[in-house]
């Protein structure tokens, strides 16, 4: 591989690293650990969430997941929901507690994220969400032919 292309590439990974980084110290800012913030985005995102839902999504260890679940679960502010269950799968979506909990976290999630979107543009954005999961495409493509 030459030079710049492995250069881009580094920078590639780089990026991806940084973005995710500031998410992380936004949320240590908050006091609430990255697992933890990506448990309440999911819920954010869908109303609920699963285990395997924020596993597949993340690309996380089950047991990591599941402990996290389960320490906001025994601090109240997960609840077990019947209704949003997928066979095998617990659903789980905030208490009242949790909701209480959340919403200032989340309305300043809120708040830095529209502020970044708009610093870059709704099309910018969507130009690198596609460019990225092209690139991810990719990346598994070539990974499946070198099996």
């Amino acid at each position: 591989m030459d030079r710049e292309t492995q250069s881009i590439l580094n920078d590639v990974n780089r990026a991806i690293i940084k973005c995710r980084g500031a998410y992380s110290m936004w949320a240590g800012i908050h006091g609430v650990n990255y697992h933890e913030m990506l448990v309440l985005y999911t819920i954010r995102e869908y109303g609920y969430c699963t285990q395997k839902q924020i596993c597949d999504s993340y690309i996380l260890p089950k047991q990591t997941i599941h402990n996290v679940i389960t320490a906001m679960r025994k601090n109240g502010v997960l609840v077990y929901d019947t209704e949003k269950r997928r066979g095998r799968e617990k659903a789980f979506v905030l208490s009242a507690k949790g909701k209480d909990y959340a919403a200032e976290f989340l309305y300043s999630l809120d708040v830095i994220e529209s502020h970044a979107l708009e610093a870059l543009g709704k099309e910018n954005l969507r130009t690198l969400t596609d460019l990225l999961f092209a690139f991810d495409s990719a990346l598994n493509t070539a990974l499946e032919e070198t099996r």
